[in-house]
């Protein structure tokens, strides 16, 4: 039995796609523990799980809530003085104990947890990259002031919280990336990236939602599912209204569930049911298409199941998500900013009715059934075992 410590950021997103994987290595015998903020990752993670607490900036504290307006190199500045990096100093001393404790083989961090590659630099522990958005594989594209920038505040963290003398990129280790998609929908990673592995969508059950309405679902009415994910609610009201108009203007011809957090869209009679939150695979099992921000896991789940999108970038990584999706002809593109609920509408007429878009979804989907998931992300973790002497 071997042991492995995951180093996870307080974001599901990023936590989810490992929880499969943490379970197919329990289920080989190995010893699995979590590093991270108990009360967001314990409840995606399973009792009985054993997790080391690292602290977090306050995720309630209105300054780490981006403006709307904030795009671009902007919103990634933003992100990284006002979140990542505090966060990296944050879990710093959690990782710390948890190494000492748990004595990994091998620590996973999360491109986001940078504290866990930083970590493993400085006491030696073997480590591997938990890539939960392909975005994170290549340089940002056009954006190299961005990238120098990012890198720039990565050293001043070595220096805080690592090895001064190392050199390694904390984002993406050399031994190697776990990355939750394949080719057929990232294409090639970058050169630069390491050792990456596809091993597509990581996708493991979760708490069952009791309360969801399945009976105001027509079966004979198409589908569609509208979410801006977990992080996006102070951003999505206009449009998330805009989407809920568009269905309502197709009583035959579309029914939609819109998650919306902060309650701001109203219901319209059967066709658009709103709720704050959704079990969002088994209701993917019965949608006909999305309308999203382009939020990794969101497309990576929507194509699992072969359904082509309707793809509304917002920031960070999402303007190069959507663009895997459109070059890969899996769904259609509109501007958050500005798209109305007749472009919207449109939009999904042409991915419900045009045939092309719903079999490139469902090439991806194949693609993602063969590379193997949680499975695959195990055997290649297993690799990096140090062969134990015998005693």
């Amino acid at each position: 039995m071997s042991r492995f410590l995951f180093v996870v950021p307080p974001l599901v997103g990023h936590i989810n796609p490992t929880v499969g994987v943490a379970a197919e290595l329990s289920r080989r015998g190995h010893e699995v523990a979590w590093a991270g903020l108990p009360d967001i990752v314990a409840p995606l993670v399973g009792d009985g799980a054993t997790v080391f607490r690292c602290s977090s900036p306050d995720l309630a504290d209105p300054a780490l809530l981006r403006p709307p307006s904030l795009r671009g190199p902007a919103a990634l500045e933003f992100l990284w003085r006002r979140f990542l990096g505090p966060l990296a100093e944050h879990m710093a001393p959690g990782v710390r104990a948890a190494v000492r404790q748990f004595r990994p083989d091998v620590l996973v961090a999360d491109q986001q947890a940078v504290a866990g590659g930083l970590t493993a630099e400085r006491l030696g522990v073997v480590w591997a990259t938990s890539a939960t958005t392909s975005a994170g594989l290549a340089p940002l594209s056009g954006l190299p002031g961005v990238d120098s920038w990012i890198a720039g505040r990565i050293e001043e963290l070595r220096h805080r919280i690592g090895n001064p003398r190392g050199t390694a990129d904390p984002r993406l280790s050399g031994r190697l990336v776990l990355a939750f998609s394949t080719e057929a929908l990232a294409g090639p990673a970058a050169s630069a990236a390491g050792p990456v592995r596809y091993v597509g969508p990581s996708l493991a059950s979760r708490p069952a939602a009791d309360d969801f309405p399945w009976h105001r679902l027509d079966p004979r009415t198409p589908t569609v599912l509208i979410t801006l994910g977990t992080a996006n609610a102070e951003a999505g009201s206009r449009f998330l209204a805009a989407c809920a108009e568009a269905v309502r203007g197709r009583p035959d011809r579309a029914q939609a569930v819109v998650v919306d957090p902060a309650g701001t869209v109203p219901e319209f009679a059967d066709r658009v049911l709103v709720r704050p939150h959704v079990p969002q695979l088994a209701l993917l099992e019965r949608c006909d298409a999305v309308i999203c921000h382009g939020g990794h896991n969101t497309v990576c789940e929507a194509l699992w199941y072969g359904l082509p999108l309707v793809v509304a970038p917002i920031r960070d990584d999402q303007p190069v998500i959507a663009a895997q999706v459109t070059d890969a002809g899996a769904g259609v593109r509109v501007r958050f900013n500005r798209a109305t609920a007749g472009a919207l509408g449109a939009a999904l007429d042409t991915v419900l009715h045009e045939p092309s878009y719903r079999e490139a979804a469902g090439r991806v989907r194949e693609s993602f059934r063969a590379a193997g998931g949680a499975a695959a992300a195990a055997t290649h973790l297993e690799a990096l075992l140090v062969p134990r002497p015998r005693a």
